[in-house]
């Protein structure tokens, strides 16, 4: 792959900082033109360097992604390299994982440190760090807010329990296997059988996404990814988001789980809304079912708070949060909490996993916890989120013939398109001139870069962007 542009790469940063100096002076009058043309050439053949590698992905693995013809790498911070020393910026963040961005140095001292002195030793035996990391997120969401607690008290009193897996569809399985058990809890305490028990329903919702495993796929309600892999598990009921005159026919004495996105990531970051929720809460409650509410891409601080339901009134919280994206800042790790009631039928054998919980991945996740949730760390992140959500408005503004809305908030934002073929176009184009953008559902551009990325940066992607939006016209 070659420059499309005799302009060195070094011209493309000093457009960077142009950019970020405009920005100082307040927001432009016009959308920017300046990346019109593309930056890289995509249409050759992989180079030297790429092709070989590219060739045995071809060769020995499995067919299941379409990648571009270049090979990344290293990275730093915002910025990732392909092996012929092309930089782009990931305003992707490896899919909402790296918070932290590439190659953090505290990330790679505590591997490095954690990894020379225990990397694995199994659930059969105690490790220092997984209590620890367990503590952190119960103590933080008690005090910020979710699953019943508000200004660090809970709404019914109860304690919250933590499983560590190795991503966020083995998060999910497991709330969905502590649904089924805790419906077939909710069955047997009135006398009867639980080989009998009906209540093992799941209600999940159009547009989500909670993971490719055969029961998280089962409650990903979208016929792309479902239809190869059917029959899929019984006794899913799909529901409409936002639609509260059917959730008491949806939602029944047999319902044993509700699984829910506070804000839909690769279904087009759509945003439920708070009156919803707490119907969606009020029915759980008179049913006895699990409310589940998936934030693996959503929660840690990329909607700006710890979950994206925090700032709720707890009468619209979950029973159960699963997480896992930016828990260790790329290092596979997944987790779910649940309430103390729901999490009790659980007990020694009812789930397990070889990989979860390890000292290595808790060690990392524990030290992401608390660059996070730092008050300073926070405040930038809400700070950011102002400046991104100001250009994205003037993105809206200026072409209204392409972009219909923004969703999202914080650092989990989308660009709702007037037409469904805009959205891969926009992130091909992007590509082209040095930028990652992802899509999400069948309209949306989505934009969920590390949250540590800095002002300059976002006013680089939105510049990108709106040259992009302006060669679509």
């Amino acid at each position: 792959m070659k420059s499309a542009q005799t302009l060195p790469l070094r011209v493309l940063t000093r457009k960077t900082v142009a950019s970020a100096r405009v920005s100082m002076r307040g927001l432009a009058s016009a959308p920017s033109t300046a990346y019109v043309k593309p930056t890289y050439d995509f249409s050759a053949p992989p180079s030297g360097t790429a092709a070989p590698t590219i060739a045995r992905f071809k060769e020995y693995m499995l067919p299941v992604y379409d990648r571009p013809n270049f090979v990344l790498s290293h990275g730093k911070g915002s910025y990732v390299w392909d092996t012929d020393g092309n930089k782009y910026l990931d305003f992707g963040a490896g899919i909402a994982v790296n918070a932290l961005g590439h190659a953090d140095e505290g990330v790679v001292k505590v591997i490095s440190e954690q990894a020379g002195r225990l990397i694995h030793a199994s659930n059969v035996y105690h490790n220092e760090w997984a209590p620890k990391l367990a503590e952190s997120l119960v103590k933080l969401t008690q005090k910020e807010g979710g699953l019943g607690f508000a200004n660090g008290k809970s709404s019914t009193g109860e304690s919250i329990k933590v499983f560590f897996a190795n991503s966020g569809t083995e998060a999910n399985e497991g709330a969905l296997k502590m649904a089924r058990r805790y419906g077939k809890a909710v069955w047997a305490k009135n006398g009867e059988s639980e080989d009998a028990c009906p209540k093992n329903h799941i209600v999940c919702f159009e547009n989500s996404f909670h993971g490719r495993s055969m029961g998280a796929l089962s409650v990903t309600s979208n016929p792309k990814y479902q239809k190869p892999f059917q029959p899929l598990i019984p006794n899913v009921d799909v529901g409409k988001m936002n639609a509260i005159a059917g959730l008491e026919s949806l939602i029944t004495a047999d319902t044993c789980g509700v699984i829910v996105e506070p804000i839909q990531g690769e279904g087009g970051i759509n945003v439920p809304a708070e009156e919803w929720l707490r119907a969606l809460r009020k029915r759980c409650n008179e049913v006895e079912a699990v409310l589940i509410y998936d934030e693996i891409q959503c929660g840690l601080f990329r909607s700006g708070s710890i979950w994206a339901h925090s700032t709720l009134p707890t009468d619209c919280h979950p029973d159960v949060i699963t997480m896992a994206k930016p828990l260790a800042n790329g290092f596979p790790i997944g987790a779910l909490m649940a309430k103390d009631h729901i999490a009790s039928p659980m007990g020694v054998g009812t789930h397990g996993t070889t990989f979860g919980g390890s000292p290595l991945s808790c060690a990392v996740g524990y030290h992401v916890v608390q660059r996070l949730s730092n008050p300073s760390f926070v405040s930038e992140i809400a700070e950011t989120s102002r400046h991104l959500d100001a250009r994205l408005s003037l993105v809206a503004k200026w072409y209204p013939e392409l972009v219909k809305e923004v969703r999202g908030r914080g650092l989990i934002r989308g660009l709702g398109f007037t037409e469904a073929t805009l959205p891969g176009k926009v992130v091909e184009l992007a590509r082209e001139r040095g930028v990652f953008f992802l899509t999400a559902g069948k309209d949306a551009v989505r934009l969920v870069p590390s949250l540590n990325v800095k002002k300059e940066e976002v006013d680089f992607a939105m510049d990108v962007l709106e040259s992009c939006l302006h060669v679509c016209k």
